[in-house]
């Protein structure tokens, strides 16, 4: 009461001691139903072993054991329960995964109840021996007995969430009749969470699962109607407004065809969330979305080993650059769960910053997280940075990465992608950090662009630092396009798409590699625990998606239809770019690692001198301000590029 007008409260110890004898009082009050529900099954269960025992009939003295024994082995079962803690279990949700606790304490409690007919067998008066039998029948009974319970109540919990909940909140709302597309273990889930909540729209009309095994069984009280091709058929026949795609990490090919047959018989397709963002806590198995174009591009997942990643990552200081982007985020956000003794993010960018420290401080990090505002060209900052944190792996995420917008600026191209590569790489290595790994990209492959190029020459400075630095393992990493990052055609698209068009493609015929951005991300953690110095990791990313192609289907997944509500219009190639892009080069000697989706490449070491030229007339052209020599020294750095002549 002190506190409340205001005057400290004297004894703040007491009032936690207080509130918390309330709280406890609170919940055993609220438990003595359950507890009084437990105590009628376990004393109806050893009633009826002595009926079974005695063959239904008892005698006076029988019946005279029953009473006076009935306390003490229903008391001592009951503590039992308590001890193994099978009050923490809530009964709406109980399932076979609660099962343990309760064995426990069944086998617990007839254990001591063996024991107690046998040792105290001669102390005991007649009437309070426990025939053996007696002691077995009540022990099974009152296993089964208090398990149906819960058993039964959660049954009473979803019937009334199904035909009562339910029922009234889609009354006011009205229904929308779904199918689910896969009858097991996810499907199953997704049944189940939407049963489960009362303000669901959704009516579950029945699964498709294309298991012929499956046909005509019934699967959590619901019918498995047939293969996933009767979509159409079943549309018309069962009045459906929306199919789920309830399959656990569904291959890209099976998705989209399922998505055909939904088009064709004219019902909504949806999904649920990714198995990697249900087991990390992202979204619940109930979270169903639109399809969207990342599940159609037929590309399934690549998983990559988690275990030496996170033996390698355990307790070290990591230093993330460009972590506020949308791939230094994504290695940020996993990094952050293998338990690094401290994670150091830097970006120039503050907003980015903030927003990426504020989303892992708000969760259960158990690194020490630093952000840093730094430029990677700044040699003394950075120098700083590196003296203080003394980083053991270096993860290098920093890059100017749009192509039509490094042709305009050549100058901060050179400066960031290249100078501060380089500089980054060379502290590394000053600084004993056991591994560095670069970011690059496919367009650095036979480049085209001023992007591309200096990507291709922050390679080779790579592994001009790896030489001069040999306990230091360099290693790159070289993508495709990454799905939903910064700057990426996708997010383009979408909002062209919202705007009402026209969707711009520059070329009918270009086609493009695409990754994820957990995919992305985990290749490089792969490639930092693996690498063994002067490697250049390449993902086997399938086969590369035409961007007319993908246009068209995202258009359709809006509900529109291309050419008709929304215009494509080409618009040619820019500058720097090109029709096809590659992942490897001649002189590289691609192999297999033992990952069968991973290969890694050898750069043949640079003739430093003529490297260190280059990058010294790279320097000076771009001190001056010269474009055109900056591009004339990226072009003699590497030979095999094709540079457009600078835009005015």
């Amino acid at each position: 009461m002190c506190e409340v007008w205001g005057v400290p409260a004297r004894n703040p110890p007491a009032m936690k001691t207080l509130s918390r004898s309330l709280r406890l009082l609170r919940r055993a009050v609220g438990r003595l139903p359950l507890v009084l529900a437990d105590l009628f099954v376990l004393a109806c269960a050893f009633f009826f072993s002595y009926q079974l025992r005695f063959e239904f009939v008892l005698a006076d003295k029988e019946r005279a054991m029953l009473l006076l024994q009935l306390p003490l082995a229903i008391l001592w079962q009951w503590a039992c329960m308590l001890l193994c803690g099978t009050y923490r279990r809530m009964w709406r949700f109980f399932s076979l995964v609660d099962l343990p606790p309760f064995m426990g304490a069944f086998a617990l409690s007839g254990t001591g109840l063996f024991l107690y007919r046998a040792l105290l067998v001669r102390q005991l008066p007649e009437g309070w021996m426990l025939p053996y039998s007696i002691v077995l029948l009540s022990t099974i009974l009152g296993g089964f007995a208090v398990v149906f319970l819960r058993v039964f109540r959660r049954g009473l919990y979803e019937l009334a969430g199904r035909y009562l909940l339910h029922d009234r909140a889609a009354g006011r709302r009205g229904t929308s009749r779904v199918v689910l597309i896969g009858a097991g273990a996810a499907g199953v889930m997704v049944a189940r969470e939407l049963r489960a909540r009362a303000d669901s729209r959704q009516k579950i009309v029945g699964f498709l699962d294309d298991d012929p095994a499956k046909a005509g069984s019934v699967v959590y009280g619901i019918p498995v109607l047939g293969p996933a091709r009767h979509v159409f058929t079943l549309a018309q026949r069962k009045q459906i407004d929306e199919a789920v795609i309830a399959i656990a990490n569904a291959p890209r090919h099976k998705i989209a065809r399922i998505v055909r047959h939904c088009r064709k018989a004219g019902i909504v397709p949806r999904i649920i969330p990714a198995l990697h963002e249900i087991v990390s806590g992202a979204v619940s198995v109930g979270a169903i979305r639109s399809v969207d174009i990342v599940d159609l591009l037929g590309r399934d997942v690549v998983n990559l080993e988690s275990g030496s990643v996170r033996d390698f990552v355990r307790g070290r200081r990591v230093l993330v650059t460009g972590a506020g982007g949308s791939i230094g985020s994504e290695i940020v956000r996993q990094i952050a769960r293998l338990n690094p003794a401290k994670l150091v993010m830097l970006d120039q960018s503050e907003w980015a910053l903030y927003e990426i420290n504020r989303e892992l401080a708000g969760g259960n990090v158990g690194a020490v997280l630093r952000p840093v505002i730094a430029d990677i060209a700044d040699g003394p900052r950075m120098d700083e940075v590196f003296r203080e944190e003394r980083p053991e792996i270096v993860l290098h995420a920093a890059a100017y990465k749009h192509v039509p917008m490094m042709e305009m600026n050549v100058r901060e191209a050179v400066r960031n992608n290249v100078l501060g590569t380089r500089l980054v790489a060379r502290l590394a290595g000053t600084y004993g950090a056991d591994v560095f790994v670069m970011i690059s990209t496919d367009k650095a492959v036979n480049p085209t662009s001023v992007m591309g190029t200096t990507k291709r020459v922050a390679e080779k400075t790579v592994r001009e630092q790896g030489m001069a630095f040999p306990k230091t393992r360099y290693v790159s990493v070289r993508f495709g396009n990454v799905l939903g990052s910064t700057g990426s055609v996708i997010p383009l698209f979408r909002e062209q798409i919202r705007r009402g068009g026209p969707v711009t493609v520059t070329h009918p015929d270009m086609r493009r590699y695409f990754m994820t951005i957990p995919e992305a991300t985990s290749l490089v953690l792969q490639a930092a625990a693996i690498g063994k110095g002067g490697e250049i990791f390449v993902l086997d990313m399938g086969t590369p998606v035409k961007i007319d192609h993908l246009a068209r289907e995202m258009i359709r997944l809006s509900g529109l239809t291309p050419d008709v509500d929304i215009r494509i219009v080409y618009t040619g190639l820019r500058p720097g770019e090109k029709l096809f892009e590659e992942l490897s080069v001649k002189e590289e000697d691609v192999d297999k690692t033992a990952h069968p989706k991973i290969f890694t490449g050898r750069i043949a070491p640079p003739v430093l001198s003529e490297l260190e030229a280059g990058l010294e007339e790279l320097q000076s052209a771009m001190d001056a301000g010269d474009e055109d020599g900056m591009r004339k020294a990226l072009g003699r750095l590497v030979p095999e590029a094709k540079l457009s002549s600078a835009m005015r």
